[in-house]
C-alpha cells in the first residue's frame, strides 16, 4: 500500500469572532492510498500556515512541504515516517506549527493502519485501560454571571458531571471573578466538578491569590493561568496553591511537556492530539506518567479530535478525563457522520477500524474553503 496524496481541507463558519474560540474553523488533513483506504487528521493550529507547511514543494532536503515527504511511501511505517517529516523539514521545523502539521498527518496515518488491518487503534497502541471515560463540558465564559451559570445547568439537564470555563471576560479582578464562581458553584451544588480555565493572564503572585481566594468553591483545577513560557512561575504556583495546576495545550512536543512538568511543575499535562499526534502524544502521556502527572487532552474543535482524543486517553494508565467542546458550532457538533454523544457523564471509546472518525461530507462541503 502506498500514499498517493496527502490534502489539507480548510473548514471555516461564515462569521468568525473576536474570541479565542477554535470551534470556528478547522484544518483536516486527508491522506489517500493507492489501496482506496483513506485517513482523516486534524489541526488545531493557524489553518492558512498548517496547509501552506503541507502543500509546499521541495527546496532542498531540510526544507520540504510534508505532502511531498509522504506521497510514495507506505502509510504503515508510521513511527518512520514520524522521523522523515521531522527530519525533511529540520531548518523550518522542530516545534510549533510545523509539529502541528505533522500531528495531523500522523493521525491519518494512524486511521489509515487500524482501518487496513480492521482493527482500533487503540489496540494498536497496546490495549485499552478502559472502554469510555468521563468527560466534561468545555465552555467559554459569558459575558454576565448568570447567563455563565446557565451554561452549567445546561451541562446539567445533557447529564455531564463536570463542566470547564475559561477566558474572556474572566480574571479582570477579584470580585468579579468571584461572582462568577460563585454563581457556578450555586448551580452546581456541592457533588458538580467545577474547572476554570484562566486564559494566561496572571502572573505567578496573582494567580497565588486568586488561588486561595477560590478555595471555598472546591474548583477541581486551575488551567494555565500564566503565559506558557513562564515556567518558574509556574513552579512558583504549584508550590503555593492546594488546586492541581493543569496546562500544556500551546505544547506540541516531548521536550515542551518535559518543561511543563520538570521546570513548572504541573500536575495535569493536557496534549491535544490535534497538535501532538498520537505517535508523540503517547510518549508525552508515558513520560507524565513516571514522573506521576496524570494527562488529559485538549479539545476545542472538532469530533476528529474527539475520536483521536478517546482512542489516546483509553490506551494510557494515567488519563484523567475527557475535554468536550459545547459551543454551539456547527464544526464541532456535526463533523461526525456519526457524532459522539455523552451519556450520563461518560463517553465510549469507539470500537471500530481506525480512530473512529467518518466524516460528515455534508457539513464540509458546506464549510469549506476552496475546493475539496
Amino acid at each position: 500500500m502506498k500514499i498517493t496524496d496527502v490534502s489539507a481541507v480548510y473548514l471555516r463558519l461564515p462569521e468568525i469572532k473576536a474570541r479565542t474560540d477554535s470551534s470556528q474553523d478547522a484544518l483536516l488533513v486527508r491522506i489517500d492510498t493507492d489501496a482506496g483506504v483513506t485517513g482523516w487528521g486534524e489541526v488545531d493550529g493557524c489553518p492558512w500556515v498548517v496547509k501552506a507547511i503541507i502543500d509546499a514543494p521541495m527546496s532542498h532536503t531540510i526544507v520540504t512541504g510534508l505532502r511531498n515527504l509522504l506521497i510514495g511511501e507506505d502509510p504503515m511505517d508510521v513511527a518512520r515516517l514520524w522521523t522523515k517529516m521531522y527530519e525533511g523539514t529540520l531548518y523550518y521545523g522542530r516545534e510549533g506549527a510545523v509539529i502541528q502539521a505533522m500531528a495531523g498527518c500522523d493521525l491519518a496515518l494512524w486511521d489509515i493502519k487500524g482501518k487496513a488491518l480492521d482493527q482500533p487503534v487503540w489496540k494498536l497502541l497496546g490495549g485499552r485501560y478502559r472502554d469510555k471515560l468521563r468527560v466534561y463540558s468545555s465552555n467559554m465564559f459569558q459575558f454576565t454571571p448568570e447567563a455563565t451559570a446557565d451554561r452549567l445547568r445546561a451541562a446539567m439537564d445533557e447529564g455531564f458531571t463536570a463542566a470547564k470555563f475559561g477566558w474572556e471576560p474572566f480574571g479582570k479582578d477579584p470580585a468579579s471573578d468571584c461572582a462568577y464562581l460563585d454563581a457556578l458553584r450555586k448551580a452546581a451544588g456541592p457533588d458538580f466538578d467545577i474547572m476554570l480555565d484562566v486564559g494566561l493572564i496572571w502572573d505567578a503572585t496573582t494567580t497565588i491569590q486568586r488561588a486561595k481566594l477560590f478555595e471555598p468553591y472546591g474548583l477541581a483545577w486551575i488551567e494555565e493561568p500564566v503565559h506558557p513560557d513562564d515556567l518558574s512561575g509556574y513552579r512558583r504556583i504549584s508550590q503555593n496553591i492546594t488546586q492541581r495546576l493543569a496546562a500544556g495545550e500551546e505544547e506540541c512536543t516531548l521536550r515542551g511537556f518535559q518543561r511543563l512538568i520538570d521546570e513548572g511543575g504541573i500536575g495535569l499535562a493536557q496534549i491535544d492530539l490535534t497538535r501532538c499526534g498520537l505517535t508523540q502524544a503517547m510518549k508525552i502521556a508515558q513520560y507524565a506518567a513516571d514522573k506521576g502527572v496524570l494527562v488529559a487532552n485538549h479539545n476545542f474543535t472538532t469530533d476528529l479530535n474527539t475520536a483521536a482524543s478517546l482512542t489516546f486517553l483509553s490506551a494510557v494508565p494515567n488519563a484523567y478525563v475527557l475535554e468536550y467542546c459545547v459551543e454551539p458550532s456547527e464544526l464541532s457538533r456535526n463533523l461526525a457522520r456519526d457524532p459522539f454523544v455523552q451519556r450520563d457523564g461518560f463517553m465510549d471509546v469507539p470500537d471500530v477500524p481506525g480512530l473512529g472518525f467518518e466524516p460528515n461530507f455534508d457539513v464540509i462541503e458546506k464549510y469549506a474553503v476552496g475546493s475539496l
